[in-house]
This record gives structure tokens, sequence and C-alpha cells, in this order.
């Protein structure tokens, strides 16, 4: 028995729903070790790259798994230009296709899944509220009362029955981490920068009720901020823009780190707000300096322009830090979450300070299931783990080490110019296109993603991922480095 299927045998509903009669096929690669499993047959020396036949058998799909590919490519919109694996389940720091295969998550659903896949006090804590209360809609208060005989002893502390409902006890625990005064709560990270470019304007149309309110927005090269109309109005690259235009007007690009060019904009006076991600991710895992947003902070200071930190992907202890900004000592005026606070359920969240929420009144926005009392109690549970002491230390204790693993291990390779990063969101920029590696890497049971222009290797693991797995992924990109040769050659 197998891995994968040892581990669907303690999960009969998961083996039902996912594998449909799949036929499994014993595990390639067993790469992640958070619970104990069966010695792994070594897999082939990888000191040159796999001939095309020879990786395209190792990477053969199932029939079962065709059907799957075949049907998407029928039904689904395409949107997305999927790497051929079909994953059914996940554990720890696993993930299994349906052909039996187990891969190490060094993506973990791009930055998503902070606690690994499956981590049994969020399983409780989500379960226990979808047999009590999924959703209401904002029109109402909810105030879930979770009956503890439904929820296991290690879930317990996530509850506080009818004076802590999950949505209030979240904004609570935000606001108590951070620099906030209030929270408005989304479902996305571009619904959650859609709303925090409405609250600018709405709060330079109330501090300048002359009729003089500046509307502009300013964000950076190889930024990231959304694919909704006016967050997608931010981002930088041409190439998401282009075929939706004419996107929201009044977006502003500087170089991200030219600190003299961001103030010529701001000063202009037409700036409501200027956009910024502390760490860039999808532009390539680029880092502010302290100087950089401390020069930010004082500009809009002076102009009167608020300051938005869009922490979606590199925020909730991804740096270390819970919020990336604690790195630097500087405050925004907004800042937007999303990606791993609900530990893999969709959610969005603005977090402001008491000015920028005086100016929102009833009725200026809204969401259906933004702040429901699942995925809200699941973003607790998430919060209560992170929180917990020495978790953020270890965080940047492994990254610190896995970025110094990686520059060991991939000293030499004519291939990678630099690594880069923090905690656990590090980059590997390369002189070619990465996609040769990437494909490699999960040919050998690794999945990581691209980043930048195509050309950095973009690791953000779960963030319980132990050091013997990170040495076990930095062994891998090394060993399949030859990639990259054969694919220039």
């Amino acid at each position: 028995m197998n891995s994968l299927q040892s581990f669907l045998a303690l999960n009969p509903p998961a083996a039902a729903a996912a594998l449909g009669g799949a036929r499994l096929r014993p595990s390639r690669v067993t790469a992640c070790l958070a619970t104990p499993t069966p010695t792994p047959t070594p897999p082939p020396p990888t000191s040159a790259p796999l001939a095309p036949a020879a990786a395209a058998a190792r990477r053969e799909l199932s029939a079962a798994s065709r059907a799957v590919v075949e049907d998407e490519a029928r039904y689904i919109v395409g949107t997305y230009n999927r790497s051929r694996v079909v994953l059914v389940a996940g554990r720890g720091c696993k993930l299994y296709d349906a052909d039996g295969r187990e891969y190490l998550d060094m993506a973990a659903g791009i930055a998503v899944n902070a606690l690994g896949h499956a981590d049994p006090d969020w399983v409780a804590a989500v379960s226990a509220q979808a047999a009590t209360l999924v959703h209401a809609s904002n029109v109402q208060y909810t105030v879930p009362q979770v009956s503890l005989e439904r929820v296991t002893p290690t879930a317990h502390h996530v509850f506080d029955a009818l004076s802590n409902p999950p949505l209030v006890a979240l904004a609570k625990r935000l606001v108590e981490a951070s620099f906030a005064d209030r929270v408005f709560f989304a479902n996305t990270g571009t619904e959650a920068n859609e709303a925090a470019i409405k609250f600018a304007r709405k709060f330079q149309r109330v501090a300048r009720p002359d009729g003089d309110a500046p509307t502009e927005f300013m964000s950076f090269t190889n930024c990231f901020h959304g694919r909704t109309m006016g967050s997608l109005a931010l981002t930088s690259k041409v190439q998401y823009r282009e075929p939706f235009a004419p996107v929201m007007p009044g977006a502003t690009f500087a170089e991200y780190g030219n600190l003299e060019e961001a103030k010529k904009v701001i000063q202009s006076g037409k700036i409501a707000a200027v956009f910024v991600e502390p760490v860039q991710g999808e532009g390539g895992i680029h880092s502010a300096t302290k100087e950089f947003l401390q020069g930010l902070r004082d500009a809009c200071d002076e102009a009167g322009a608020l300051l938005v930190f869009d922490e979606v992907q590199c925020g909730l202890g991804r740096t270390g830090y819970l919020w990336a900004y604690e790195a630097y000592g500087v405050l925004p005026d907004i800042m937007t979450l999303a990606k791993p606070l609900a530990g893999g359920l969709p959610i969005g969240v603005v977090l402001v300070t008491e000015k920028v929420a005086s100016a929102i009144n009833y009725g200026d926005h809204g969401t259906t299931f933004g702040g429901g009392p699942l995925v809200c109690q699941a973003a607790l549970t998430t919060l209560d783990k992170i929180q917990k002491p020495g978790f953020l230390a270890e965080v940047a204790k492994k990254g610190e080490n896995f970025k110094q693993l990686l520059s060991t291990k991939l000293s030499g390779n004519a291939h990678v110019k630099e690594i880069r990063g923090i905690g656990l969101i590090v980059g590997i920029e390369l002189d070619v296109p990465a996609g040769p590696l990437v494909d490699a890497c999960l040919d050998r049971g690794v999945i990581v993603l691209t980043a930048g222009k195509g050309n950095v290797v973009r690791l953000v693991p779960p963030l319980i991922i132990s050091e013997k797995e990170l040495e076990q992924a930095a062994e891998v990109i090394r060993d399949c480095l030859p990639a990259l040769d054969a694919s220039t050659s």
C-alpha cells in the first residue's frame, strides 16, 4: 500500500470523491516529511536531463486523469495553462495525484496553504462551523452557537460561543494585532484592493469637500494587485491589462524602489493613494527597503495621499513577521490581505485606520459573502496557529537557512543570477526562462512556481514545512538544473 492509498484508507469520503475509481500506481517520490511514510524507491539519477521520451513516459497520465484533462478543456473557460497533474488529496506538505504520485508542495496553492493540507484543528473547526451556520449575509448579525461536543479537544480554543462570533472575533484579533482600527471583509485579494480603491477615493472626497479631491493612483513596476478592472489598472504587466483596455483611468507606475520618481508623482497633488507591496511576489520576489517605504510614508503625509500596503501574498507570517510592514517599521493607512488568512478558503480583508473608516458610510460598499461564519472561523484557527509563541521565529529561521542552502547547492551554475527573499518567500532568478526547470522539478515530485518575467523560480511553501523538506527541495532543484541547458541547446 503506497502513501496515497494509506491516506485515502483513513479518509474514505476523500477516496470516494477524489478518485472516482481511478487506479492507483506506486508513488514515484516521497518528498515531504510531515507525517511518517514508507521508505520510497529512490528516483533514477538526474545528473543529466531526461530525454524527451523518458520524461514523457514518467509523466504519462492514466485514463482517468486524461479524462479529467479532456473534460476541463471541453467545459471550462480556457484561462489557465495547467500542469498535466490531476491532484486529488493533500496532507501536511504532501499532495497526491490521481495516479498515486506524491509531491512536495513548495507552492502552497500560490502562498495560500500556510498550515499545509488537512491540518486537524483547521478541519475540526471548519467542520463544526459548517454543521452550525455557513452563511446568512451581512443584512443580519451572525452569532454561531457551536456545540463543543462536535469539536475535537484540540480545536476548543477557537470558539467563544455566543459572546464572540467569528466575524467579530476575527475583526477584533486583526485590529489588536496590527496598525488598524477597523476591518472590512471581502472574498479575495483583488476584491480587497477594489475596496481599498473605493475607500481611498471616498476618503479624499470627504477630506476635501470643495470638489478638488484627488482621484488618481500610483503603483510600481513589477507589481500585481489583481485582475478585476480597478486592481488590474494598478497592475504593471501590460499583457494583463491590454486585452481589456480601457481599464480604470488615472493610474501611474513608478519604478519600484525609486523614491525620487515616486515623490514627484505624489507631489503632483493628483494622487488619492499609493499602492505598494512591501515584498513583491508575482513580480519576482523583490523586497522594498526601509528608506523607500518610509519615504513613501513621508511623501503621502505631506501631500495628503493615503499609503496602501498590499500584503495579499507577503502578509500573515510569510516573511517571518506577522505582517511584512513590521520588518520595516513603517505603518500604512490601509492594508489588504487575502491568500493565507483562511487556510485555503477564500477571504479578503481591508484593514484601515479610523481616519479612513470615518469617511465610509452605510451603503458605500458591500459584499454578499464577505465575513461569513465559516470562512471567519477558518481564519481564526489559522491565526491561532501562526500567532503561537515561536511560530514566526521558526519561519524566519527556516527561510534564512533555506536561502543559504540554495546558495550552497546552486553555486557555480551559470544560469543562477540571484537568490533572494525574506522568510519563506524566496526567489531564484535565472538568465533563461524557468519553465523547463519547473517542469523537471514536477517530474521529480516537487511543485514550484514561476514569477517575474518567467525567469524566476518562486518558492512559497507551507509555513509548517520542515528543514528536511526544504533540504529535499533544494536538492531536487539542484539536480534539475541541467534541464535549463537542454532547453537552451
